[in-house]
């Protein structure tokens, strides 16, 4: 530890840092990040990165953003804070509230603010398990998620997330949370199989699970219109027709987490949309507010609505919120960040662009460590494989996705492995000669890495 700076090792013996293997972190020490500008991310020895995640998947506006700031230091110069418990309100949850009805990909009735999108989708449990209650339905509590789906960490929400060190020795997941399939073709369709029978097949897996649980038991389904944390994982182009069929068959309450697709990732407003989703509500976060400020919102659709008022009814009260809930900072930051989106046409942005994005990804699939190369939008990947022929993966002792990452990092690209899938998230006002710039320093690297696959025998 001696050769790592004082500020490194003040940091070691203070600060415990999520998703990090914190053994090694005592050895390596952290990356110290200290200023911020446009797409570009600056440490304590002045050195300038590429953000290449935006964040994580959330700074879809980039760093240093004057408007937001101000708008923040308006909004806590004029209420720097009130509850909106017991039938209190302020200017900008509603008009926050109008907009987010406004542009919502689903009916909306009403709108719910949290801090985060894993309390957005905590919500999403808990008001699934009320309307069921509501409507005098005690059995219908379970909800299905998917396997490698990321859907945050509170206990309710990591319960929904299907990845194994989310749940290992957490004692996780809680009772009545379901995984099916996950909708990965390059990683888990049959032999010859097309991804027309693969959708066809996932969506009998979870019509198969519905009826073995039983439909009277089953309340909802959640999913991510693009699988984040779990690898970029872009489903087939007609599995959620498929699985829209599915639930409407059964009365299934049907959720969509839009917290790293929404606000214009995909070339739309929501990743509903670009996939073809059908949901009763969506769950936001991140790009909502461009990580200047932390909030999450959930749409309530009109069902779920009239019962929470027959609760009120027989309660007294509607028994959830939090102290921050539609606090009048994030509101009022919210606020800024969609008039940006629309005055500055974001999303027509992200179509342009998108082209150079995805056809740069696409000409990796021919590198002899990548597997699969996968892009939409600006949201994107690139799977590593020990064997392109066979898909074999590299033993996950080796960490050959993290050490990608790191030499990413060295040559001035911040990117997340999540296994051996390096993802690319970048702020969605990069231009095309900025993700130029980002896939040539991935090229470099590419190289770097595999002559260290080669040298340390990393295959093997």
């Amino acid at each position: 530890m001696s050769r790592l700076s004082n500020m490194a090792v003040r940091d070691i013996e203070t600060v415990i840092h999520p998703y990090t293997n914190l053994a090694r972190h005592r050895e390596t020490g952290p990356l110290i990040l200290n200023e911020g500008r446009g797409i570009h991310l600056y440490d304590d020895k002045g050195k300038r990165y590429i953000e290449g995640l935006a964040g994580l998947w959330c700074t879809s506006l980039g760093y240093g953003n004057e408007e937001l700031v101000e708008a923040a230091a308006q909004a806590m110069r004029k209420l720097s804070y009130t509850s909106i418990f017991s039938g209190k309100s302020h200017d900008s949850a509603i008009e926050l509230s109008e907009k987010l009805k406004e542009i919502a990909p689903c009916p909306t009735s009403k709108v719910l603010f949290g801090g985060s999108g894993s309390e957005a989708n905590d919500m999403q449990i808990k008001l699934t398990w009320y309307m069921s209650n509501a409507r005098g339905l005690p059995k219908k509590k379970k909800i299905i998620s998917r396997q490698r789906a990321y859907h945050g960490v509170t206990i309710a929400s990591a319960s929904l997330t299907g990845l194994p060190w989310v749940h290992a020795d957490f004692d996780l997941p809680i009772a009545n949370i379901l995984h099916t399939s996950c909708p990965h073709h390059y990683r888990f369709a049959e032999a010859g199989e097309t991804e027309e029978q693969f959708a066809d097949r996932l969506a009998q897996d979870l019509d198969d699970l519905i009826q073995k649980e039983g439909p009277d038991t089953v309340a909802a389904f959640i999913a991510e219109p693009i699988m984040g944390a779990g690898g970029v994982i872009i489903p087939p182009a007609t599995y959620f027709a498929k699985i829209n069929a599915v639930l409407a068959k059964y009365d299934v309450r049907y959720i969509a987490d839009e917290v790293i697709c929404g606000f214009g990732r995909t070339g739309d407003w929501f990743g509903t949309t670009t996939m073809g989703m059908k949901p009763s509500s969506i769950s936001m976060a991140k790009a909502i507010t461009s990580a200047y400020f932390p909030m999450g919102a959930i749409t309530i659709e009109e069902e779920l609505y009239q019962a929470m008022l027959d609760e009120s009814r027989k309660l007294g009260t509607f028994g959830h919120g939090f102290t921050y809930t539609a606090h009048p900072v994030g509101c009022a930051v919210a606020l800024k960040t969609i008039e940006i989106y629309e005055r500055d046409k974001t999303v027509e942005h992200v179509r342009r662009v998108a082209p150079v994005f995805e056809k740069r990804i696409a000409e990796f699939a021919d590198h002899p460590l990548v597997g699969n190369a996968r892009a939409k939008g600006l949201i994107g990947a690139l799977e590593l494989v020990a064997d392109k022929k066979t898909k074999r993966p590299f033993d996950p002792k080796k960490a050959v996705g993290a050490l990608c990452a790191d030499i990413f990092q060295e040559n001035g690209l911040i990117v997340r492995a999540m296994g051996d899938a390096v993802a690319f998230c970048p702020p969605l006002v990069i231009t095309a000669d900025e993700i130029n710039e980002m896939f040539d320093i991935v090229a470099k690297g590419l190289k770097i890495l595999e002559e260290r696959v080669l040298k340390e025998n990393l295959r093997s």
